[in-house]
């Protein structure tokens, strides 16, 4: 039997604050979180802003693209080029780091994020 954690939706920016196929960190309860825009697939998505791989707030703007067969949405990290599934977290070239992803949902033009339910 699943039990369901309750998520709490924070509004954390509007979506012309963030770039069309691309990303932009906010500050959301201390931590910093990066949105992206993936605006050719029509998705949003938001993960941690560090980078396990050097411990740098670089994640937001890395490059966002597709991977694999099923067109797993993906963030590249600009600096150390280790790239994470955007749906899952997991490091797609083979580390055993990875990231925390964060449900968002956008409502007119705000954006939110789910915070608590991880």
């Amino acid at each position: 039997m699943e039990t369901e954690v309750a998520v709490d939706w924070l509004p954390v920016c509007k979506t012309t604050d963030i770039p069309a196929d691309g990303g932009a960190c906010v500050l959301v309860e201390g931590e910093q979180v990066a949105i992206f825009n993936f605006a050719r697939r029509g998705e949003w998505y938001a993960t941690q802003n560090l980078c396990p791989h050097k411990q740098q707030m670089a994640l937001a703007r890395g490059m966002i693209g597709s991977t694999g067969v099923a067109c797993e949405p993906k963030v590249a990290c600009p600096f150390h080029k280790r790239t994470f599934s955007l749906l899952t977290g997991e490091c797609l070239n083979g580390d055993e780091c990875s990231i925390q992803t964060y449900p968002v949902k956008v409502v007119g033009d705000q954006v939110y994020v789910g915070m608590g339910g991880y």
